[in-house]
């Protein structure tokens, strides 16, 4: 029995993470110094809705890797490319970066 929780936790670690808990990638502060305040909100209002369709996906790999790990002991979504963490941290890391630019440039 002890020779099974190796195994179980280690395919624990391997799941996908919570869409809340992956942190924003820093895309730089250049990145929106061009842009005015309407495109500002145009990008953020982008990078927003693509952020909620990645956490929509992230949430059924999470699922995926939770059936896959107790039927199988293996995270079969992360495995087959459904993680989606790379993207939502860079998502949020865009996010943050327009709010600042907003908030330099003083847009309502």
């Amino acid at each position: 029995m002890k020779w099974l929780v190796i195994p179980v936790l280690l395919a624990l670690n391997a799941c996908a993470a919570s869409p809340e808990d992956i942190a924003a990638v820093d895309v730089g502060p250049r990145a929106y110094n061009g842009f005015n305040c309407a495109q500002l909100a145009d990008a953020k209002i982008k990078y927003q809705q693509s952020l909620e369709n990645l956490s929509a996906q992230q949430r059924s790999a999470q699922s995926g890797d939770a059936v896959g790990v107790f039927l199988l002991g293996l995270p079969l979504s992360s495995m087959s490319g459904g993680d989606q963490e790379t993207q939502i941290a860079l998502a949020k890391g865009h996010i943050q970066a327009v709010e600042l630019e907003q908030a330099r440039r003083k847009c309502q």
